[in-house]
């Protein structure tokens, strides 16, 4: 494929000046710290349910020494239900990084942007051209498609010869001038007219020279991933109730809910009761409540809930600093993964 500018970059800004969109947050003193916040939450995440995120998160944390100086639990309680919590935890190591190595300032280069933990090449591009006004390239998820339906390249982005391609892309059709501006352009028409089902071309300022709207067939890029079956897991979690209060245990820093709190568990061939005495607790019969089927993008993970009212507990429960009594009326600051979020709101208020 022969890559040809197409003069791209001044449709884009034309295109931006008059309807691109100039009032998110992120866009208000956009400093390194504000614009590295915001794509990490834009990543896998839309701009409608990021926005009140990012408020309540910079009202909080509005400086990457206040977000460095935070407990892990408040950072993971701020963002609760927004997904993908690995995002949470390497961020909070990166604000850690960059004060006290840094001195609280973001470096300069992208390659010194992408040593930090959880930033990538596109992000990296994106605080510094966003930020900075440096001329590097960006590809996130809109830009992607934009440039693979524009230049024709087939296949998944997830395969590194795709992915070279879109960069080589990416690379050729940033400008030397007005690169914040461009770069939010070209994520705006991605999100709001190039968009994955019923783009409207006719609204397209790069129409005349996309090479897929030409052949009629710009849905067809970017090429989608090879679908697999979804396998389906299976976990019983216990509402372990007690005066108002939900017993929670903290998971393990890494992996599913790395650093959350969530409910316990019955381990392989456990049964409710068996849990219960392992717990160091006596209750009532077991409530066996409806199922729950929650979904990540890579597999299922069928939830049974059982409900326990306590009546007498061990005090080895409350010594453990893996374990919380979450008061329902008056809940703690921390982080609870989103079927935690639900169930509790289900099956738990009632109880406070």
């Amino acid at each position: 494929m022969s890559l040809t500018d197409h003069n791209i970059a001044s449709r884009l800004l034309e295109w931006f000046d008059v309807s691109g969109r100039h009032d998110l947050p992120w866009q208000q003193n956009p400093t390194p710290y504000r614009v590295w916040v915001s794509e990490i939450m834009l990543q896998q995440t839309q701009v409608s349910t990021v926005i009140d995120y990012y408020t309540r998160f910079m009202q909080k944390f509005d400086s990457v020494q206040a977000l460095a100086a935070a407990p892990q639990d408040e950072v993971l309680h701020l963002w609760t239900g927004l997904g993908y919590y690995a995002r949470a935890r390497n961020m909070h190591k990166t604000a850690r990084h960059v004060v006290e190595q840094y001195e609280g300032r973001f470096p300069t280069t992208a390659e010194g942007l992408v040593a930090l933990p959880g930033i990538g090449r596109s992000t990296a591009g994106a605080i510094l051209s966003l930020s900075m006004s440096t001329r590097e390239p960006i590809l996130d998820g809109n830009v992607k498609r934009v440039l693979a339906r524009h230049y024709k390249v087939a296949g998944w982005p997830g395969k590194s010869d795709v992915l070279n391609t879109l960069w080589e892309c990416a690379e050729l059709t940033t400008p030397h001038e007005r690169v914040a501006h461009y770069t939010q352009a070209i994520m705006d028409l991605g999100a709001t007219l190039c968009t994955r089902s019923k783009p409207a071309c006719e609204q397209c300022p790069l129409r005349d020279t996309c090479l897929a709207l030409h052949e009629g067939i710009p849905t067809d890029y970017p090429g989608k991933k090879p679908r697999k079956a979804r396998p389906r897991r299976e976990a019983c979690m216990l509402l372990v109730v007690r005066n108002g209060n939900v017993l929670l245990q903290q998971r393990p820093a890494s992996g599913l809910w790395g650093g959350l709190w969530g409910l316990p568990e019955t381990l392989a061939n456990e049964t409710p009761e068996d849990a219960a005495d392992r717990l160091g607790l006596a209750c009532d019969p077991p409530e066996t409540l409806p199922d729950h089927l929650h979904t990540f993008s890579h597999f299922q993970l069928n939830i049974s809930p059982v409900r326990l009212k306590v009546i007498q507990e061990a005090d080895a429960v409350m010594d453990d600093a893996g374990s919380l009594w979450y008061n329902i009326a008056r809940p703690a600051q921390v982080g609870l993964a989103a079927p935690v979020v639900k169930l509790l709101d289900l099956y738990c208020k009632q109880d406070s």
